[in-house]
């Protein structure tokens, strides 16, 4: 039998509190010894709770945990090869650094030439040596990080579990706590295991990423597969910025957007499918064209325009590619690049990252080679599904409250009869004021979608409704609900 290669496994971890909601939902993670594994996610998405149960400060409520092969699922914090460096650092203000960095050393008794050797390498590897005397609250942030860093890795843990350490300090200093937490990394050797919510750190300091949104798993991957192969829109529109358009499979290598037909590389979706599709902002081409209307009439198909609009710019790739036109709408300097959105005749608007500058009003066309564009699985459909019940009164009983409903839509139906009720996203009304709504709710997350958003709505009762609109809403936007009678569709149960 094999050595097991993961110091860490996570099997089908759940954590559930009392009012019946779940930090985290059948979570399952292998860690391997030595990596840098980050988990990232928004706040309270679940990142912390799935720490602080490998860490042992909170208790699966299912599932178990693995160290080292050995069950610690139910073992307590101190029990455990692993030490925790929290985003409030907990240093001990009536003690110096030296005696911060040795308290735990002295827990156990460690003779005292030996925790003074200890100590001042672990100061030596956090970049604080002849900082011994200082006492913890005249060190700035970085250094009160740094300490805090030497008082875990002293212990010489088999696993460090980093929660958000670098949060608390300013940008400058952040990125300088990257670049010396990834070469600590490799100086010791041991497996580290770091929660944050920013994108950027995570892509830095990886070896994996392990995006987390609602207390599930969305993807495992390199920072490069996280980036350049996200397997959802959540994380498309997470990681980085993204352009979301709505397409269709038309067979393997071939699919439809943009009322055009692009090649890509994708295969395995299956023929005439809807699916997602992701575009970043930097693997668009962008020219200047005489006139975009001559152009759009001009190019019915990927074979139309004239190759020479291509080649007048050295950076366009040559060979044949689907076009596409658009007008420039706004152009910022971002340091590096131009960011600029772009809107096409259609009404799409595309963001776009270009070392050029085009001003607005610039007339554009557009394209993307084939290996960029990336195709992901829709994960909602046009429609809302929800178990529903014929009401004595003639309604429709579903997501705790009751509906109109036209009177054809229930023909046939008895009171009391579960049916299946099918609610258009676009057909969804979404008022300001909560009470003009049958049901209430808060706006829970936001995709654009080019043309349109594609918005989560979270009902006070907990159930996810799918809105399309075209009306521009907050993250956390309190909202009435309306679904018009003529727009709820009724249709038997499934057995």
């Amino acid at each position: 039998m094999g050595k097991n290669p993961f110091i860490i496994e996570v099997n089908h971890v759940s954590k559930r509190f009392e009012d019946g909601k779940y930090a985290l939902n059948d979570v399952s993670l292998q860690v391997k010894k030595g990596e840098f594994v980050t988990i990232l996610g928004p706040s309270g998405c679940g990142k912390t709770t799935l720490l602080r149960c490998i860490a042992g400060f909170q208790v699966a409520s299912s599932g178990d945990i693995l160290l080292k092969g050995e069950d610690v699922t139910k073992t307590p914090p101190y029990e455990r090869p692993v030490n925790t460096v929290f985003q409030k650092y907990a240093l001990f203000p009536h003690l110096n650094v030296f005696n911060n960095v040795a308290f735990g050393l002295k827990l156990k008794k460690i003779a005292p030439d030996v925790i003074k050797k200890k100590v001042r390498r672990a100061l030596k590897m956090a970049n604080m040596t002849g900082y011994e005397e200082r006492k913890v609250d005249t060190l700035s942030g970085g250094q009160q990080q740094r300490v805090a860093i030497a008082r875990a890795i002293v212990n010489e843990p088999e696993v460090l579990l980093l929660d958000e350490p670098l949060s608390a300090l300013d940008l400058k200093m952040r990125h300088d706590m990257q670049i010396e937490l990834k070469e600590l990394h490799e100086k010791l050797g041991i497996t580290f295991i770091y929660v944050t919510h920013d994108q950027e750190e995570a892509l830095t300091l990886s070896d994996r990423v392990v995006v987390m949104n609602e207390g599930k798993i969305k993807q495992i991957g390199t920072p490069t597969d996280i980036y350049n192969e996200p397997q959802n829109c959540f994380v498309a529109d997470f990681i980085g910025e993204s352009n979301i358009l709505s397409g269709r499979m038309i067979r393997d290598r071939k699919v439809q957007f943009l009322g055009l037909e692009f090649d890509c590389i994708d295969e395995g979706f299956g023929e005439d499918v809807p699916v997602d599709v992701v575009i970043r902002p930097e693997d668009i081409y962008l020219w200047k064209v005489e006139s975009q209307k001559s152009k759009v009439e001009s190019d019915k198909g990927p074979d139309a325009a004239s190759q020479a609009d291509l080649d007048e710019e050295d950076r366009v790739p040559k060979g044949k590619f689907t076009k596409w036109y658009g007008t420039v709408q706004s152009c910022i300097f971002k340091g590096v690049h131009y960011e600029m959105r772009v809107l096409t005749p259609d009404g799409y608007e595309f963001l776009i990252q270009d070392y050029h500058e085009f001003l607005p009003g610039t007339e554009v066309g557009m394209l993307v080679k084939p290996e960029d564009i990336q195709i992901v699985k829709k994960e909602h459909y046009i429609y809302n599904y929800f178990d529903g019940e014929i009401t004595k009164n003639g309604k429709v009983r579903f997501i705790d409250a009751e509906w109109e409903v036209m009177p054809q839509q229930i023909e046939g139906f008895e009171p009391g009869e579960k049916v299946q009720v099918r609610v258009p996203f676009r057909s969804i009304d979404l008022q300001d004021y909560e009470e003009e709504g049958t049901l209430s709710g808060e706006v829970h997350f936001i995709l654009y979608k080019g043309n349109h958003y594609h918005l989560t709505i979270r009902t006070d009762e907990g159930h996810d409704i799918y809105v399309n609109t075209n009306d521009v809403w907050d993250d956390g936007d309190r909202v009435g609900i309306v679904i018009p009678a003529k727009e709820i569709l009724i249709s038997k149960a499934d057995n």
